[in-house]
């Protein structure tokens, strides 16, 4: 019997503790016809000493960085560590744990791991993501990877790179099909009660609230316009509503919203529609009617455009049961 892929969760202070215990989960949880496990998954320091979460409590790990050297994979969660997350500098000691990982081992990230991986030098000249509110920081850092923050993981091989938070689950259990198919990946996630499938290059859906204003900005017309969206409206029916010149108006809307009025509402009617798509069994062309967003054709096109996803495999994904 093969003996199972050694998989180092290397956990740096501070530690963010959703991230951390996203790989064990899955990975442990994963199992052969016969039922064995197929994955061996242990927890490391850099020594035993205690590690703070960012939760506000502390662990103590089994292992200390001497484990990473017979690793298959090394994974690093989301942290908080100085030098990588701040400085793009790399710790003596934390550099000389890396150097101890075989040349053939894989190497994945989750969430901000991956300024570690970075300040490694590990993501030069290589497509890689974070989470998305760390990107601007990421980039000044670390100008020669080429970031991507639009998309839950990437998967460039023997180096993998995950989203925040719930995209290391995404990138788990990919990387369980990879390893050993579907068949075990669907019953890891199912054990989990998460999406067996969310494919790598779908949007990190990304929250962008519009700020409320006054009444006599643009809020009104907005709250207008969110209850009509299934009818034509255009700008000048917007400004009208609002009694406003259109210029006027566009300029008080774009310094409300930051945006365009017909970019967000665009986005409205798209939000809308992944909310048709997630709570009734509408038709795809039905629902791009009710967004206003006038034909199935219409409403593929915007959310490929916008979610790197179509209507139907949105609504495979995040319907109800």
């Amino acid at each position: 019997m093969a003996s199972p892929h050694r998989i180092a969760v290397l956990a740096l202070d501070v530690v963010i503790g959703y991230d951390l215990v996203i790989p064990p989960t899955i990975f442990r949880e994963a199992a052969g016809a016969n039922g064995d496990p197929v994955y061996d998954v242990r927890v490391c320091g850099l020594d035993k000493s205690p590690i703070r979460v960012l939760a506000g409590y502390t662990i103590v790990p089994d292992h200390g960085a001497e484990i990473l050297a017979e690793a298959d994979t090394v994974i690093i969660p989301g942290t908080k560590i100085a030098g990588p997350r701040f400085e793009g500098t790399l710790p003596g000691e934390l550099a000389a744990a890396l150097a101890t990982i075989r040349p053939d081992a894989r190497i994945m990230s989750i969430c901000t791991g991956a300024f570690v991986l970075a300040a490694a030098g590990l993501l030069d000249g290589r497509p890689a993501t974070t989470h998305w509110a760390h990107a601007e920081k990421f980039r000044e850092l670390y100008p020669k990877v080429e970031l991507d923050e639009d998309v839950l993981f990437v998967d460039d091989g023997d180096v993998l790179t995950s989203a925040g938070l719930g995209a290391g689950v995404d990138l788990c259990l990919h990387v369980v099909r990879a390893d050993h198919g579907s068949d075990v990946a669907n019953r890891v996630a199912r054990y989990c009660v998460v999406p067996p499938w969310r494919e790598g290059g779908q949007s990190q859906f990304i929250d962008r609230h519009v700020p409320e204003s006054g009444a006599d900005g643009t809020s009104p017309t907005r709250a207008w316009a969110l209850r009509r969206l299934h009818e034509p409206l255009d700008l000048a029916s917007l400004a009208g509503h609002a009694r406003m010149s259109v210029r006027t108006f566009s300029r008080r809307f774009r310094a409300e919203t930051g945006q365009s009025p017909g970019t967000w509402l665009t986005q409205q009617r798209v939000r809308h529609a992944m909310h048709l798509l997630e709570s009734t069994d509408l038709a795809v062309d039905a629902v791009a009617a009710r967004s206003g967003l006038g034909t199935g054709a219409s409403l593929r096109q915007h959310m490929r455009a916008t979610h790197g996803v179509s209507p139907l495999a949105y609504r495979k994904t995040f319907r109800a049961s």
